[in-house]
């Protein structure tokens, strides 16, 4: 696949971001705002919402659970979606959303003693500049020296809906929601940065 094609499958939202004065930090912030530096904001959004509708989710949870069956549990699922590093662990793996320019999409979070990294649920048509179609999995690493921050977001008028935010060096700002199990994950997240 050309770098081209890979440029025009946009895995995160690019930002303009200000220097961040203590790189790493743990903050409350609150959507949508661009990351323009780590800190505190009010502002609320209303642009990312996640459906709500039951059977999906049944259907989406039995789904998941087959395919880990299947290939032979989450560690072996990590290892088939990203090249892992000999003596990287994985931490935690939890069901979440990535927001997109096309709206949230299900998938993995997978956090690991070297990186961050999200897979998509069902893999989604391309097509090459030749017209041929490929499937693939929408795919994100975010090594953890390249992060400059994490946030911990709600959405103010629906304190339930809460939204992990990572801030990378090269100015990248990605936003995961619907994540199951939030307070845990983050944890994590903040233990594996503090390690890194």
């Amino acid at each position: 696949m050309q770098t081209s094609l890979l440029h025009e499958l946009v895995v995160g939202t690019p930002v303009i971001s200000a220097t961040f004065d203590q790189p790493q930090k743990s903050v409350n912030r609150y959507l949508p705002g661009p990351a323009t530096q780590c800190q505190y904001s009010t502002t609320t959004s209303k642009q990312m919402r996640l459906r709500t509708n039951i059977s999906e989710t049944v259907k989406r949870k039995l789904s998941l659970g087959a395919r880990i069956l299947r290939v032979g549990g989450v560690e072996k699922v990590f290892k088939q979606f990203f090249n892992v590093e000999e003596g990287e662990r994985l931490l935690k793996v939890s069901q979440s959303y990535l927001s997109t320019t096309s709206g949230p999409l299900a998938g993995f979070l997978f956090i690991s003693t070297d990186k961050v990294a999200f897979c998509s649920e069902r893999s989604m048509k391309v097509f090459t500049r030749k017209g041929h179609m490929l499937r693939i999995r929408y795919k994100v690493v975010i090594p953890l020296n390249k992060i400059k921050c994490v946030n911990q977001s709600q959405n103010v008028q629906k304190p339930t809906q809460k939204y992990i935010e990572i801030v990378t060096e090269d100015n990248f700002d990605f936003w995961f929601m619907g994540v199951l199990k939030y307070q845990k994950t983050f944890k994590y997240l903040e233990q594996a940065l503090s390690q890194a």
